[in-house]
């Protein structure tokens, strides 16, 4: 790792003490006798020693090394944080501040918002460690810009919200709901079912009634322990969605541009419930005594495996 400010002799004795060179006296007469171009910091890895040349040349270039994040849709910024830890950018805690506190990356599109959470899109990066985490962030972020804009979630110009299927709602409040669709759902297909029991449920005042939001809930207090049980449902928080009518505050997770869609293009149905079926799909009702047959189907099937 080659800091700022690093002169080339400094260079210069940190390749020499990796094994990259072998003569720090070679490397500093063939650059200052060629008059090369400024060295550029960053992190550099170098499988085998090199030639003074070959290697003035790579640092010339600025050819550092990137760590690959993968964030795939309906992560977290915990998990997130994580990744990019795993990736050995840094600590996940450092990232989580930014995520947390930053909300100024996205100041235009949702005004208020308690973090960038539900901004950060799903998709695979190149990261050096020279980028800070506000610089990974923001690149999460421009890129959930140029993923909404192509979709018509948001204009060029104010960050409005055109094309939904009902009436037009705020910018964040699709990514909430994106959110939660996101994160009971992996079938494309179903995506818009879910979207269309969440908006009847909302236009009813019923509440929604969403595991992932008490888990999100307890993510954000530091209490999940991996899994939900009858207690939690009583969970004292405003992400709690069975005992807050309504949506959470913010985003529960980063939605992909599926539960995009599916947020702004809801189904027409009149469902008010889904439950798992216990083969990856869900089954919809339109009356609590449906949905009540269909969790009793789901616990059989439970048992028969």
């Amino acid at each position: 790792m080659l800091r700022p400010g690093y002169s080339t002799r400094h260079i210069a004795s940190a390749l020499k003490a990796n094994g990259v060179i072998r003569s720090e006296q070679a490397f500093l007469l063939w650059h200052y006798f060629h008059r090369a171009r400024p060295l550029q910091a960053g992190e550099y890895v170098f499988e085998k020693p090199a030639n003074v040349m070959d290697v003035q040349k790579r640092l010339a270039r600025g050819d550092v090394y990137f760590h690959t994040v993968v964030v795939p849709e309906g992560f977290t910024m915990f998990d997130i944080a994580q990744a990019i830890e795993g990736a050995g950018l840094g600590p996940a805690q450092d990232f989580l501040k930014v995520a947390q506190s930053d909300s100024e990356l996205i100041a235009e599109l949702p005004p208020g918002a308690p973090s960038i959470e539900g901004y950060l899109f799903p998709d695979t990066y190149q990261f050096s460690r020279m980028q800070t985490m506000h610089d990974m962030a923001a690149a999460m972020v421009k890129q959930f810009r140029e993923v909404a804009h192509q979709m018509g979630l948001i204009t060029s110009t104010d960050g409005g919200v055109v094309g939904l299927t009902r009436t037009p709602l705020p910018l964040q409040t699709t990514v909430i709901l994106a959110s939660i669709i996101e994160k009971e759902t992996s079938v494309a297909e179903e995506r818009p079912l879910v979207a269309s029991v969440y908006y009847n449920r909302l236009q009813k005042k019923i509440a929604l009634d969403a595991d992932p939001s008490i888990i999100y809930a307890e993510l954000l207090a530091g209490t999940y322990t991996g899994a939900l049980h009858h207690d939690d449902m009583r969970f004292n928080s405003p992400y709690n969605t069975y005992t807050h009518a309504g949506l959470p505050p913010g985003p529960i997770g980063n939605p992909g541009k599926s539960a995009l869609e599916a947020a702004m293009h809801p189904a027409q149905t009149d469902y008010y419930y889904f439950v798992a079926d216990a083969q990856g799909h869900h089954r919809f009702a339109r009356t609590f005594e449906e949905h009540n047959n269909n969790v009793a189907a789901y616990r059989r099937a439970l048992r028969s495996h």
